[in-house]
């Protein structure tokens, strides 16, 4: 019989990223439960029908940044749109290279999501949002991203190709 996470377990996890809950009024508001019973930043999305929880993203990418004396994002439906629009791009070219990609300001014109400020991480291999997370966080490039100052909102995609060597493609966007 599997071990199924706790809310220790999943509080030890956040403790294990980083984050300190320690002067908060609550934890981050917790995204259901996978079929599994697991959150849902555990839940693999290397199957055709899955995709990320922005409600467990921005949870984790908000503590993440609230601990770092920065304000908390919000998930903005254009950019929802742009990163799915983003990440659907890499999936069928099978690449992650950003440079063949539009640039991100033409593409959030064309969602009608101009924004002073915007940068994005891409990726793929990570089959968790807190295996995509813990990767961020360590690439100095990507966690810079997540910790831009002046972010304010978010949107996050994810796509599977069962027949890539990468299996799940990532995507997100924080502007200001």
């Amino acid at each position: 019989m599997a071990m199924l996470p706790n809310d220790m377990t999943c509080l030890s996890l956040f403790a294990a990223l980083g984050f300190s809950l320690g002067g908060c009024a609550e934890a981050p508001s917790a995204a259901p439960p996978t079929a599994t019973g697991a959150p849902t930043f555990y839940q693999s999305l290397d199957s055709t029908n899955a995709s990320v929880d922005p409600i467990a993203a921005r949870d984790m990418i908000s503590v993440y940044r609230r601990n770092n004396g920065l304000p908390t994002v919000a998930v903005d439906p254009a950019l929802q749109e742009e990163a799915r629009a983003a990440v659907d791009a890499m999936a069928r070219a099978n690449d992650i290279n950003q440079k063949k990609l539009e640039p991100l300001t033409k593409r959030l014109a064309a969602v009608h999501a101009t924004r002073a400020m915007a940068v994005e991480n891409v990726s793929a291999g990570y089959h968790t949002l807190a295996e995509a997370f813990s990767g961020w966080r360590d690439s100095k490039p990507h966690n810079a991203n997540m910790l831009a100052p002046k972010a304010r909102r978010m949107g996050i995609a994810t796509a599977y190709v069962p027949g890539s060597k990468y299996k799940v493609f990532w995507a997100l966007v924080l502007t200001d």
